[in-house]
């Protein structure tokens, strides 16, 4: 099966959840050696938050983005609450009225997660920012797409771009945010929101990777 369904997101949305969960020291400790330090706390306390009102409840991924995107804009300090919220708000959009969610659909809902972001910033691929790595995992799904590749790859694919993203960003020079004060001296070390970007990529493609994968049922067994 080449798709997860739309109204099946509580699984995909928690486990974007623990992976923020899992990672906020690590985050924290990145943040900190050129940031303030508060990123994983931040991203913890939104994602976590977003859990506790869910509870039990089931949601749809296009409802699920725009809960946690409107939390995390109320719940964050700092940039990254807006960052976020705008991303995940805008990518919920795009599904909102979609049953299934295939890879031409999920190309759609990142695009406009990205458009949505290049509104409120000015950040590009190259200043050290998470756009290094959503702008690599979005180029990839394209290139999986036009390469006749099946959804499942193609967000194998996304993963391995959005790492590879992420590590670019230890050899820039910040541009923005708190990091953009130490100019050259920035270099050498990870973006924290590119980190946190790839941590909720990587989660969000392989559950629904999973999902796929259990509901692939065999045409044998249908008969």
């Amino acid at each position: 099966m080449e798709y997860v369904l739309n109204k099946n997101g509580r699984g995909i949305l928690l486990s974007m959840v623990r992976a923020i969960q899992e990672n906020k020291a690590y985050l924290g400790e990145i943040d900190g050696l050129i940031g303030d330090g508060d990123h994983g706390m931040n991203m913890n306390k939104g994602f976590s938050v977003y859990a506790e009102t869910l509870g039990e409840n089931e949601t749809s991924v296009s409802d699920g983005l725009y809960d946690l995107g409107t939390n995390l804009l109320n719940k964050i300090g700092g940039s990254m609450g807006p960052i976020y919220g705008t991303i995940l708000l805008h990518m919920s959009e795009q599904a909102e009225d979609v049953e299934r969610i295939d890879l031409p659909q999920f190309i759609k809902m990142l695009e406009s997660g990205m458009e949505g972001l290049y509104e409120i910033v000015d950040a590009r691929p190259g200043d050290k920012t998470l756009v290094d790595t959503l702008y690599p995992a979005l180029a990839a799904l394209k290139a999986a797409e036009g390469a006749g590749k099946s959804f499942t790859v193609a967000l194998e694919d996304m993963k391995t771009a959005a790492e590879t993203g992420k590590e670019s960003t230890r050899n820039l020079a910040a541009k923005y945010g708190r990091s953009a004060r130490l100019g050259e001296r920035s270099r050498g070390f990870l973006d924290a929101g590119a980190v946190s970007c790839c941590i909720i990529l990587k989660a969000m493609a392989s559950s629904m990777q999973k999902q796929m994968e259990d509901e692939d049922v065999p045409d044998s067994d249908w008969l």
